[in-house]
């Protein structure tokens, strides 16, 4: 078909919009929502045609892939979704999930809140007064700030105390972490410049004594923490280097990634730096994530010397990374929960962490059993391995249950694609679907059973 011809043939927007068979879809998702996507992809077809890559048109398939676009927009963000991949802080789903009362809090705090209002004077407070005072009770450190997440939290520190000079660090600190965010980039960005010592294996304290110059600022020392170096390895420990940073005049910084507040090894997995020896050590500052193993709102902490901590909060960056007001309504609250020593029972962290072994065997067992009477698919209940995710621990597993689909002879990762659009994200692992049960709360087991059923029923 002629080019003209085939975009004569493209209906007008109007012409849709007063399609009648339309008028139940635009009522649920609203008609200026389907008119931008209308918009958009008649724009697209239009392309095509013209650069040839389109050569015929259906009105039908237009309609279908606008209102798949509409559906996305609308729905996807705002579904909830059960997380089956054993993957406790799963980046893609938003990492840490937050305590009842925290989401509560978030709740209240959609309308007016008294961000920087003191209640009783009316005068402007600090915006992050309470999560210092909880910090400060929580790891002894002078003062606390907080940013949007530790990227910027690290970013920021550099910038206020040592753009324009050297940052003196370990080769085998040189981390890269999800999306791109590169040690070395970072330095560059900040305005400082880096230092190199050591080898990728082994730093000695030595090799900081060495670099020491009248242009450096600071020593730092940053957690591996999506990673692991085994065999012939070491750096010193922050302690060591904070000793020789007082003893020749620089700032010692501590970047600890996920910031544990208790020791891990508890439920079974490798501990993580404390954020109270970091501060014990007496750091100038140290940084560390709101939403990982904190179980808070993603941010970024910064703790440490007052008079640091003060410089950090004037710098023109602190604005542009401040957080918001429903963010620090979650990190209060969650840092309650932690003061108050209820974390265990009350962030999901660490209640799927302590939940006994028995009893997330028990409910996959459950699970398979009512699926397996409903469905045609092979299920089986296995052993799983879990992980906490997000940059934490990564070689160290937590021990779990699941249940295995076998999709006979449909393609895993397409019946995988059918549980995602459901509202399940489960693991494809040897051709079979594992339904992992450590993240499953006991109020979404039934829901869960529910979307399963709906699937694996065709």
């Amino acid at each position: 078909m002629d080019v003209n011809d085939l975009l004569r043939k493209l209906p007008a927007v109007g012409r849709i919009l007063e399609d009648s068979d339309l008028d139940a879809f635009t009522v649920k998702y609203g008609k200026e929502l389907f008119k931008s996507q209308l918009v958009r992809h008649l724009e697209g077809v239009r392309k095509g045609i013209l650069t040839g890559d389109i050569i015929d048109f259906d009105y039908n398939s237009l309609v279908s892939a606008v209102c798949r676009s509409v559906e996305a927009i609308a729905e996807v963000q705002r579904r909830k979704v059960i997380n089956a991949t054993g993957i406790l802080l799963h980046t893609g789903l938003g990492r840490a999930p937050l305590a009842s009362e925290a989401q509560e809090a978030v709740l209240a705090a959609g309308g007016y809140t008294p961000v920087q209002s003191d209640p009783v004077t009316g005068k402007r407070t600090l915006r992050e007064l309470k999560v210092e005072s909880l910090l400060q009770v929580l790891t002894g450190a002078e003062a606390v700030t907080v940013v949007n997440n530790n990227a910027a939290a690290t970013m920021l520190v550099l910038n206020t105390i040592a753009a324009g000079r050297q940052v003196v660090i370990s080769r085998g600190q040189l981390v890269e972490i999800g999306g791109a965010f590169r040690m070395p980039d970072v330095m560059r960005m900040s305005g400082a410049e880096m230092h190199e010592i050591g080898t990728t294996n082994r730093t000695h304290l030595r090799d900081y004594k060495d670099a020491f110059s009248e242009e450096v600022a600071a020593f730092m020392h940053v957690h591996t923490s999506n990673y692991r170096l085994r065999g012939f390895g070491g750096t010193p420990g922050i302690h060591e280097i904070t000793r020789l940073a007082r003893e020749l005049g620089v700032c010692a910084l501590d970047d600890l990634g996920s910031g544990a507040l208790v020791p891990l090894s508890r439920w079974g997995v490798e501990d993580e730096p404390l954020v109270q020896d970091s501060i014990a050590a007496d750091v100038d500052l140290c940084c560390f994530s709101g939403d990982k193993l904190i179980g808070g709102a993603q941010s970024g902490i910064i703790c440490g010397k007052a008079e640091w901590v003060e410089r950090v909060r004037k710098n023109p960056f602190a604005r542009m990374f401040r957080v918001d007001k429903l963010t620090l309504a979650a990190l209060e609250t969650t840092l309650k929960i932690w003061v108050n020593g209820e974390y265990e029972e009350k962030i999901p962290l660490y209640r799927m962490l302590s939940a006994p072994k028995s009893q997330l065997q028990q409910r996959a067992e459950s699970l398979c059993l009512q699926l397996t009477q409903q469905v045609k698919f092979k299920l089986e209940v296995c052993p799983s391995e879990a992980y906490i995710g997000s940059g934490s621990l990564p070689d160290s597993g937590v021990e779990s249950w699941a249940v295995v689909v076998t999709p006979g002879e449909m393609d895993p990762e397409i019946l995988s694609q059918e549980f995602r659009k459901s509202g399940v994200f489960a693991r494809v692992n040897g051709g079979k679907i594992w339904l992992d049960i450590i993240a499953v709360s006991d109020s979404d087991f039934s829901l869960l059973s529910e979307r399963l059923l709906n699937v694996l029923r065709y």
